[in-house]
């Protein structure tokens, strides 16, 4: 699961994926996979992250979060409450989070398309959790980010979408096609300022 869009670099030699995308007949469907991002903090406000030990970006750090059970018809908020169970320990109802953003991502890495639905938990987390499979945790600090490492997209895209809209909402969809530049379209923001 992607954290953000990968954007496109001119005289890069382009990844597998995208060499893998030229031999595939023009126009072939891609997957489209649905996800969430859980976005937690400690009582004293600092952001829970994971550090990732899978792909994708593996030895970064990024919240919590993973791909909706679109077999049994899960819901993105009974995804972000079953996540952060998971990945945790903590246990959050529908009501602990506030949907503060909505992202598609078409042709992520030529692979796949993504919706991601973007949580921010109001309900802290009361300790460090334990270490797991997917990664160990760490609290940051919003300005520790500046000097952590954390994917350059995130760093770029997601962290200001969260700056600025977690109190409120933005809908945007991301063309993200290997081979062209990357183009974001905000399709939607609202502000709430007093949700907290």
């Amino acid at each position: 699961m992607p954290s953000w869009p990968a954007k496109e670099h001119s005289g890069v030699v382009p990844s597998a994926a995208a060499r893998k995308v030229e031999s595939m007949p023009a126009g072939a469907p891609l997957p489209f996979k649905i996800s969430v991002l859980v976005f937690m903090h400690d009582e004293a406000g600092r952001l829970l992250l994971i550090q990732r030990t899978k792909a994708p970006n593996i030895g970064c750090w990024s919240p919590i979060g993973g791909k909706l059970e679109m077999a049994t018809g899960e819901s993105p908020f009974e995804c972000a409450v079953r996540e952060t169970e998971e990945e945790t320990g903590a246990k959050v109802t529908t009501s602990d989070l506030h949907l503060f953003g909505m992202i598609s991502e078409k042709g992520y890495e030529g692979q796949s398309h993504w919706l991601m639905f973007l949580f921010d938990c109001r309900k802290p987390l009361m300790g460090l959790p334990q270490t797991i499979d997917e990664g160990k945790f760490g609290f940051f600090a919003r300005e520790e980010l500046d000097r952590t490492a954390i994917p350059e997209t995130d760093r770029t895209l997601l962290w200001p979408v969260y700056d600025e809209h977690r109190r409120g909402f933005m809908a945007y969809r991301a063309e993200c096609h290997p081979g062209q530049p990357l183009q974001m379209i905000v399709e939607e923001t609202r502000d709430r300022p007093n949700l907290d």
